[in-house]
C-alpha cells in the first residue's frame, strides 16, 4: 500500500505524552526492517532475517516505531527504511532510545545515526522534501 500523505506528527500516543525532539514530525505509513543481530561478515544482509516494523512517524534523526517485540535499550541496529512512495530503501543505522509495551505491541523511539556508508544524506534529503511537501 503507497500512502504519500504526510503531515505533521502530534504527541498524542506517545509515551507519557511527551516529544522530546527537536525537529518537525511527520506521520507517514512507511515500514522500517531491523537486524538484530549483525551478519557474519562474508553473508549478505539479505540473507539475514530483520524485524518489520511500522512506522508512526518520522523526522531527519529519529523515528517512531510499532514492533511485535521489544528492543534493547542503546542497541545499534542496521535498519532500511521504506517511505512507502519510493522504491528505494534506505539503509541507516539506529539507537533504541527508547520502547513501552502497548498491549501486544511494542512503541520505540530510535535514533538516526550518521555514519558512513549508509544513506544518511539520500534519508535527510527525502526527509527534507516530505516536508516541503507537506
Amino acid at each position: 500500500m503507497v500512502d504519500d500523505n504526510y503531515e505533521f506528527g502530534s504527541s498524542q500516543g506517545l509515551p507519557g505524552g511527551q516529544d522530546n525532539r527537536e525537529e518537525y514530525r511527520l506521520t507517514a505509513r512507511a515500514r522500517a526492517w531491523l537486524w538484530l543481530e549483525s551478519p557474519e561478515p562474508d553473508v549478505e544482509v539479505q540473507d539475514a532475517v530483520p524485524l518489520e516494523c511500522q512506522i508512526r512517524d518520522i523526522s531527519a534523526r529519529g523515528l517512531s516505531l510499532v514492533s511485535s517485540e521489544p528492543l534493547v535499550l542503546n542497541s545499534l541496529l542496521m535498519a532500511e527504511i521504506s517511505l512507502g512512495h519510493k522504491t528505494q530503501r534506505f539503509r541507516l543505522i539506529v539507537e533504541v532510545v527508547w520502547c513501552r509495551e502497548t498491549g501486544q505491541e511494542y512503541l520505540m523511539g530510535v535514533q538516526i545515526l550518521e555514519s558512513d556508508e549508509t544513506d544518511y544524506l539520500e534519508w535527510m534529503d527525502a526527509v527534507a522534501t516530505a516536508l516541503a511537501e507537506s
